[in-house]
């Protein structure tokens, strides 16, 4: 926000003075004439939005790397320009799947509850079993920046194959000796399987019941990417039948899920508050890039992250 401020003659600046998400009818009324709009994730940009803002708007930023919160069939057709912030949380990503990883695979919420609650009573030799990275299969879902970020960081546990399956084999993929293959076989093989692609029409709802039947009973899933990849009943189901062994959720659909969710109900299901960037340091960048993003397109510039629709 300091840097709008400090564009004193680019741009004259309203902001929702908040945390939490703007309230949708706030929203429609402060995007009125508006030029430029800085959004989160959680604001939704449709049809609706850019109406409501009418023929002045020339330029979203959006505070994240995701975008299917736009409407940008809309957007484009509207000759509306969009700046988002990839490459700068990647890191912090990457990190965040990496400890979600090892708490969901060694059991650490369990744990931790367990040391409290006075279920601690003596060592056993099965107690808290969990699964180990050292020699193990990995299969990654979207090799991306991000994929590859995460692969980089598990291979110093030992990791003995390292699969993944997309759209098409990457090059970069050497760096980890990554293996592609078709998705049953990444399903059928992998010990750990980690989501990280982005939402798609190919990619909503596509870890379903077929899905989870084709993984290892001994596998842990893990989704980074968005909620809406995965059909969250039929991951319930295979987690509480030990169709898989557990599962470690940073998004979900809605976000947040309900407290009553039955997916809260299972020890073998880790969920967080969608927190993957959640780094002081990356959340600076991203805000910083966002305003710089915003700048650029209310002055007709090139902007340092532009999203080519």
């Amino acid at each position: 926000m300091q840097i709008l401020t400090s564009a004193a003659g680019v741009c004259e600046t309203s902001a929702w003075d908040s945390d939490e998400p703007v309230p949708r009818t706030e929203l429609l009324r402060q995007v009125q004439g508006a030029a430029g709009i800085l959004c989160l994730l959680s604001d939704k940009i449709d049809a609706e939005v850019l109406d409501a803002a009418g023929p002045n708007l020339k330029v979203i930023s959006t505070l994240s790397v995701g975008f299917d919160h736009l409407a940008l069939d809309e957007i484009k057709k509207r000759g509306i320009r969009v700046g988002y912030t990839p490459d700068v949380l990647t890191d912090a990503t990457a990190e965040l799947t990496v400890a979600l990883l090892l708490a969901t695979a060694r059991r650490l919420p369990e744990g931790v509850e367990e040391a409290k609650n006075g279920g601690w009573s003596t060592w056993k030799p099965l107690w808290l079993c969990g699964y180990g990275l050292s020699g193990s299969t990995v299969g990654i879902i979207g090799l991306g920046r991000i994929g590859l970020a995460i692969a980089h960081r598990l291979m110093p546990f030992g990791v003995k194959r390292l699969l993944y399956t997309g759209r098409s084999s990457k090059p970069h993929a050497t760096e980890v000796n990554g293996e592609y293959v078709p998705m049953d076989t990444l399903l059928a093989e992998s010990d750990f399987i980690v989501l990280s692609c982005s939402l798609t029409p190919e990619t909503q709802g596509l870890c379903d019941k077929a899905f989870f039947s084709k993984m290892k009973n001994t596998a842990v899933f893990v989704n980074t990417s968005r909620g809406a990849v995965v059909n969250q009943e039929d991951l319930y189901e295979a987690l509480k039948s030990g169709q898989i062994a557990a599962a470690g959720l940073d998004v979900t659909t809605p976000e947040p899920l309900p407290t009553n969710h039955p997916l809260f109900t299972l020890k073998n299901c880790v969920v967080l508050p969608h927190i993957g960037s959640a780094t002081y340091s990356t959340r600076g960048i991203m805000s910083s890039l966002a305003a710089r993003n915003l700048l650029a397109g209310l002055q007709g510039a090139d902007m340092p992250s532009e999203l080519k629709l």
